[in-house]
């Protein structure tokens, strides 16, 4: 398993050994000890799965603390693009987003530490998306930055026109007026 920190401190590209022949293939999509080696140390309690079309953009999600989660995020089936958003007060880079593809070929996994926003887009005609959280969702806690805001300026790799977005995440703030409450 490779294990790279991103440019943003605490985010880290996954990319697991894969294990082919004409069978198949055959790989660890989660290994705790060897995420701990690496400063990942989040105790996962709750694996999600959803399942999208090609367009869909969801995100920028985040919980605030204490309820905040990290996450490991990776496709099971499909392509899509995904960002994390850096929202950690005293950061060097607070603010900054962060993207790379993940694709049922590459089976890279990007892990999300507490303090960052997520959200993906569909590139593929379809999706299947799981990830580990290391908290429960509450609702209460519950945030979103708007996927379109000029400041972020994320290239989503889909044009704003084909975009298939939520009632709710089309009305989230832009990340000057979100709430946060985390620091580096």
């Amino acid at each position: 398993m490779k294990i790279t920190e991103t440019p943003i401190p605490g985010l880290f590209v996954v990319e697991p050994r894969v294990f082919e022949d004409s069978r198949g293939y055959f790989y660890e999509s989660y290994h705790k000890e060897r995420y701990f080696q690496n400063q990942m140390g989040a105790e996962f309690i709750q694996d999600n799965e959803s399942r999208s079309v090609r367009g869909v953009v969801r995100g920028l999600h985040y919980q605030l603390a204490p309820f905040a989660q990290s996450k490991l995020v990776r496709v099971v089936q499909g392509s899509v693009y995904d960002v994390a958003v850096d929202l950690r007060k005293g950061s060097p880079t607070f603010g900054e987003w962060f993207g790379l593809e993940l694709n049922e070929a590459e089976k890279k996994q990007l892990f999300i530490p507490r303090g960052f926003a997520h959200g993906f887009s569909v590139l593929s005609e379809t999706a299947i998306f799981s990830y580990k959280c290391d908290n429960v969702y509450s609702k209460d806690s519950e945030r979103s930055i708007n996927i379109n805001d000029p400041k972020l300026n994320i290239d989503w790799k889909i044009k704003t026109s084909e975009q298939i977005v939520s009632e709710k995440d089309q009305v989230a703030p832009f990340f000057d007026d979100a709430e946060m409450n985390f620091n580096f």
